[in-house]
């Protein structure tokens, strides 16, 4: 099934999601701007997480991809920011930063799945996922400080937390762009497909394996290490204790722990569960 969540220049349809079984896949389709994230196209993925949110259905969790295949998303819309005033600037700083709150709030895992140039303001949309899965051809940078900026949806903030601080001071004040290779030396990328066919399968994959699993108890552990991220760890522990004690709360954890200890397969609220009651050896 598939739903135009926004439309910008023209008849083009800037975001559209595409929900298959378990598998919701969120697609920025310009290609011709190799997928550049103008206003318009942010405020369609801000419509789209909050639509995912408010309607989850039976999802397990959610692909974000870049049409054409050249890009995933080769930064911000440098036309549209070559207009802006300072204010203006500041306001598409707030939007991307939506976006990537929205994203980090959704109660379902979301992997980047990146397929060419992910830079800028791509990288940052990246960052904010759960995690990166690339293609070998996939290039990464923030190349900001080559047009006088900084990064504005959320590098200086993201990027420390997954290649460290030296290592994205060193990409940041120089602006150089990393291959595959040191990407996943880095920490930035989890796992590498040799092309777009194999990363979306391999990405598809991941996330029918997580639907073997109870939703409920994979949106509580994403919730708490969003919040604990960069949190000292008397804080942490206490936001860790908080998810565990709602994790009591849900019919899954009652069910979960029953189909361990009955040694059969669970059946979870959301039909899940599939080799997740495996009694270990």
């Amino acid at each position: 099934m598939s739903d135009a969540a926004a439309t910008s220049h023209g008849d083009e349809r800037a975001v559209r999601v595409e929900r298959d079984g378990r598998v919701a896949t969120v697609v920025i389709d310009r290609p011709k701007s190799l997928n550049a994230l103008s206003p318009e196209v942010l405020g369609a993925l801000a419509a789209v997480f909050d639509g995912l949110s408010d309607d989850p259905g039976d999802l397990a969790g959610v692909l974000l991809v870049g049409a054409g295949g050249r890009a995933f998303v080769a930064g911000a819309d440098i036309r549209a920011l070559s207009r802006s005033t300072p204010a203006e600037g500041a306001e598409t700083a707030r939007l991307g930063h939506r976006v990537a709150a929205t994203i980090e709030a959704l109660p379902l895992p979301v992997i980047a799945c990146v397929d060419g140039f992910a830079l800028g303001g791509g990288l940052e949309l990246a960052l904010a996922c759960d995690f990166i899965y690339a293609t070998d051809a996939s290039r990464f940078g923030q190349p900001e400080v080559k047009l006088g900026l900084i990064p504005g949806f959320g590098g200086t903030v993201r990027l420390p937390r997954v290649v460290g601080p030296a290592r994205a001071r060193e990409l940041i004040y120089t602006g150089r762009q990393i291959g595959i290779e040191e990407a996943v030396a880095a920490g930035l990328v989890l796992r590498r497909f040799e092309d777009r066919e194999a990363l979306l399968a391999g990405a598809r994959e991941t996330v029918e394996l997580m639907a073997t699993g109870s939703a409920s108890a994979v949106g509580l552990a994403k919730r708490v290490l969003v919040a604990a991220s960069g949190q000292a760890t008397d804080t942490a522990t206490e936001l860790e204790i908080a998810g565990f004690e709602d994790a009591f709360r849900t019919g899954d954890k009652a069910e979960g722990v029953a189909a361990f200890l009955e040694k059969r397969e669970p059946r979870f609220a959301d039909g899940a569960g599939a080799g997740a009651g495996t009694t270990p050896a």
